[in-house]
């Protein structure tokens, strides 16, 4: 049976470092939202502008383990990282729990073990991109239909399903933590958030698709939630991860 690494760190975000890179503020894709009395930084992407992509070992097979061990690595190319964010659960290793392809090969398989924790918090699912387009979907309707997918990471639970939310979670359940995710508003429109402060699976849920439209959601962790986004000066370095998923201007 599956255990999900969950390590509870005490560390604080850091101002980002390097050349202030950050877009100006207009097309910046990262901001400060106030939804329902809580404080979330989202980040919006239109792929055919900005190429997202997952992460999992350095070019020496070893795991990049945090986002600034990737920052540092993928900044020496041009151009730079706009955003990185922890993109799914993982073991002790720093592997997947679950599904996992990056560049169009599968390096660990879809899991469909019941079992505790959020991401057997079931239905669960999978964010994958292909080019410039992405979808979230049920673990199982991902199988059954096998989408082209360049990237892939699996994760759970799912917080938006066709509109709804997931039908486990109470409007505002006492269980509180720091939670980052991914929303789809459209094919080529890509919604990460993480929270700023504790809130419940219910208060995330309802980001997604009441503030920003997105029909299906997938939640990708809490409380070890990292966010790299120099156009809102948050580098968080050292918390640990798993997969990664990153966004950089597509060249012209």
């Amino acid at each position: 049976m599956p255990v999900v690494l969950m390590i509870a760190w005490t560390v604080l975000a850091m101002p980002a470092i390097g050349p202030a890179y950050g877009a100006p503020a207009e097309t910046a894709p990262c901001r400060e939202v106030a939804f329902e009395q809580s404080a979330f930084t989202v980040c919006t992407f239109d792929l055919t502008r900005t190429q997202l992509r997952l992460h999992w070992k350095d070019p020496n097979g070893e795991a990049y383990g945090n986002l600034g061990k990737l920052v540092e690595a993928e900044n020496q190319k041009m151009p730079p990282l706009l955003f990185a964010m922890n993109a799914g659960m993982y073991r002790a290793d720093n592997s997947p729990v679950g599904l996992y392809i990056e560049n169009g090969q599968q390096l660990v398989k879809a899991n469909t073990a019941s079992g505790p924790g959020n991401f057997h918090l079931k239905p669960n699912g999978v964010f994958y991109i292909d080019g410039d387009t992405a979808g979230v979907v049920e673990t199982g309707k991902f199988l059954k239909l096998h989408p082209t997918a360049e990237f892939a990471t699996q994760s759970g639970p799912m917080l938006v399903i066709e509109g709804k939310l997931h039908p486990r979670f109470q409007a505002n359940g006492p269980s509180l933590k720091i939670r980052n995710g991914v929303g789809i508003r459209d094919p080529h429109t890509v919604v990460f958030a993480i929270s700023n402060e504790a809130v419940s699976f219910g208060d995330f849920a309802r980001l997604f698709r009441d503030e920003f439209g997105c029909q299906n959601a997938l939640f990708l962790d809490g409380s070890i939630s990292s966010l790299y986004a120099p156009s809102v000066d948050r580098n968080d370095q050292l918390w640990p991860a798993g997969p990664i998923v990153s966004a950089r201007a597509r060249g012209k």
